[in-house]
């Protein structure tokens, strides 16, 4: 099973992983401890790309066989790792200036991913505290071109360095518009995985009847729970709002949710409206001024809050399995207490 996951996903559903000790030869061993070590593979192509040796392509492929058949035959999607040319072809594809000059900007970005590694680690061992029988993913830093951020391959998780260079990277100016750069920081990286890696386990049970409500707490469902086990001080930090995004949001909260009722959104199935509240745009029309986008996983994340406090004793795990979103907005007493 596949799947490749953008970071700037607008209303999509993922799936996924589970890990340890690097799969070089196909087998998979525990991680000790779910202390997470990145490996490094990106630094690993660069000295290909640089070296263009026989030896260092064996390497790539004989001792990290899964991630560099993703790389080339679905990030980059340049041929098999069985063609017989693939290696002049992967060596000539980086060999463009621009990833010249992004292989080298990247090494230099993120000389070691210590603060990554130290997030990755804590995280999941809340959250193997929450789900005693979950599977930690092994998790590999690479270079996608500037494609997905995340990806997310049967047992792995592959983190893009390319796509968390920061807003003010200047080769971002070229491919990306203002509001886009602004969730491609370093500090996007660990939030990020831990909201695919948990769509992935608990996906969107999509069906005809899916409606606004339930893409709202669904995506708020995942945020909330990052949000708690990241430690962010409000469901604003985690989506990577603005302080003045985030109060916003605050201030409008019952007018927002008053509009969404009154406009008979809230059970819509329509996608244009539901992409409306759920993509990540610059900003959106509402009430008369410039909303923030993703203000329906804002508001979603607030209902779930709302939920969790008339029941404190739910556990993390039982709330992710959760999925009549109509039944906990009733039970939530959303913005009535």
């Amino acid at each position: 099973m596949k799947l490749r996951i953008s970071l700037l996903f607008g209303i999509m559903c993922l799936c996924l992983l589970f890990a340890s000790c690097w799969p070089g030869t196909g087998n998979e061993s525990t991680q000790k401890k779910e202390e997470i070590s990145v490996l490094r593979y990106d630094k690993l192509l660069s000295e290909y790309v640089r070296s263009n040796s026989f030896s260092a392509m064996q390497k790539l492929i004989m001792d990290y066989p899964q991630p560099t058949k993703i790389l080339i035959e679905d990030v980059l999607a340049i041929g098999t790792v069985k063609d017989d040319t693939i290696s002049q072809r992967l060596q000539k594809f980086y060999s463009d200036t621009t990833l010249t000059r992004l292989l080298r900007d990247v090494q230099t970005k993120f000389p070691n991913l210590d603060v990554v590694e130290d997030g990755l680690s804590k995280g999941f061992r809340k959250l193997k505290k929450e789900i005693p029988g979950m599977q930690v993913p092994f998790i590999y830093s690479q270079v996608s071109a500037f494609n997905e951020s995340i990806i997310l391959v049967d047992t792995l998780l592959g983190i893009s360095l390319d796509k968390y260079m920061g807003e003010d990277y200047p080769l971002y100016k070229r491919f990306y518009y203002d509001y886009q750069c602004r969730s491609m920081r370093p500090e996007r990286i660990v939030p990020d995985c831990f909201v695919f890696y948990l769509f992935s386990q608990y996906g969107m049970n999509y069906h005809d009847g899916t409606s606004l409500i339930d893409w709202m707490m669904h995506s708020g469902k995942i945020n909330y729970v990052v949000q708690n086990l990241l430690g962010y001080a409000d469901a604003g930090a985690m989506i990577g709002y603005s302080e003045a995004e985030t109060k916003w949001c605050e201030v409008h909260e019952k007018e927002i949710w008053k509009y969404i009722q009154d406009s008979g959104h809230l059970y819509a199935r329509d996608p244009m409206v539901i992409r409306f509240y759920m993509k990540p745009a610059p900003s959106v029309e509402l009430l008369g001024e410039q909303a923030p986008g993703l203000v329906g996983t804002w508001i979603g994340t607030k209902i779930i809050a709302s939920y969790m406090k008339k029941h404190k004793k739910l556990k993390i795990q039982d709330l992710l399995e959760m999925t009549d979103y109509s039944q906990m907005l009733e039970e939530s007493n959303y913005l009535h207490s």
